[in-house]
């Protein structure tokens, strides 16, 4: 995932309706076309669905560790809980970043997860419930978002995951992420356009910023309808990119992370807790 501090302090915020929790996908007339294909209560952590995502990018502070080390993966009570936690010491992170570059030490350790391998699909549509525990701190970089399946970044398990992002085949759709810098109960949606060329993506053609109160349960979810993809929160249309959905027709997979995207003093424990997550096709 490429991300670049200025291009979400200059995102426009435009509003959004927002709706109250919801222990189950929301009902609409829309949900008889979808046919649930993928769910996931997190009951348990599930390696069938998931595997931890060791990776750095965008320089950003934190180490991705397994299996929860440090308490930064929790399944408990029925959500999964994706922590940034400071240990209080710098210390060694064998993560590297796609020049093969290690991170340095640091005393941020943090929890991502992916389904690739796992649980890929084409098209149809995307949904997480999830809130956040604590938001508009500066450096928080919680997200919710999809990649192309054919992407060439750790973990590479297949011969043809050999195509550089933003490329088709490693192309990527923000579904939910919140920057801690910009502003408070604020979350950012879109798609990243490519721009044909090996980490090169248009970051400010298809993405904007919405309003929701993020420390409360809400879903989030793109679905491609058409040539469009629509963008709902609870729901209900809040953003669409016309004609974008098809410049992603490969398979697709999920992931779920928390990064501390700046170094910028933290406070407390940072959680992004999930009660689920789905992936539904259309009938």
């Amino acid at each position: 995932m490429i991300r670049t501090t200025l291009a979400f302090l200059i995102l426009f915020i435009t509003g959004c309706k927002t709706q109250e929790k919801k222990e189950e996908p929301t009902e609409s007339a829309a949900t008889e076309i979808w046919e649930t294909d993928f769910r996931d209560d997190f009951d348990s952590f599930n390696p069938d669905n998931w595997q931890d995502q060791r990776i750095w990018v965008n320089n950003e502070q934190q180490c991705y560790v397994p299996d929860g080390e440090y308490g930064t993966r929790e399944v408990s009570d029925g959500t999964l809980k994706l922590k940034v936690v400071n240990t209080g010491e710098a210390m060694p992170c064998d993560n590297l970043d796609k020049h093969g570059e290690q991170h340095p030490d640091t005393p941020y350790m943090a929890g991502r997860i992916c389904s690739k391998n796992r649980k890929e699909f084409i098209k149809g549509k995307w949904t997480a419930r999830l809130r956040l525990h604590g938001n508009g701190q500066p450096s928080m970089f919680p997200a919710w978002w999809l990649l192309g399946a054919r992407n060439n970044e750790s973990p590479v398990q297949e011969e043809d995951e050999t195509v550089c992002w933003p490329l088709t085949g490693s192309g990527e759709i923000d579904i939910f992420e919140h920057h801690g810098d910009v502003l408070k109960d604020h979350f950012t949606t879109g798609a990243i356009k490519s721009q044909g060329e090996c980490d090169k993506g248009d970051w400010w053609s298809f993405r904007k910023d919405f309003p929701a109160t993020l420390d409360e349960y809400h879903e989030y979810s793109v679905e491609w309808e058409g040539s469009d993809l629509v963008y709902r929160l609870d729901g209900e249309e809040v953003y669409r990119n016309e004609g974008e959905g098809d410049n992603y027709p490969e398979p697709m997979f999920a992931i779920l992370n928390f990064a501390k995207i700046t170094d910028n003093p933290m406070e407390g424990e940072w959680v992004m807790e999930v009660d689920w997550v789905t992936h539904e096709k259309r009938k």
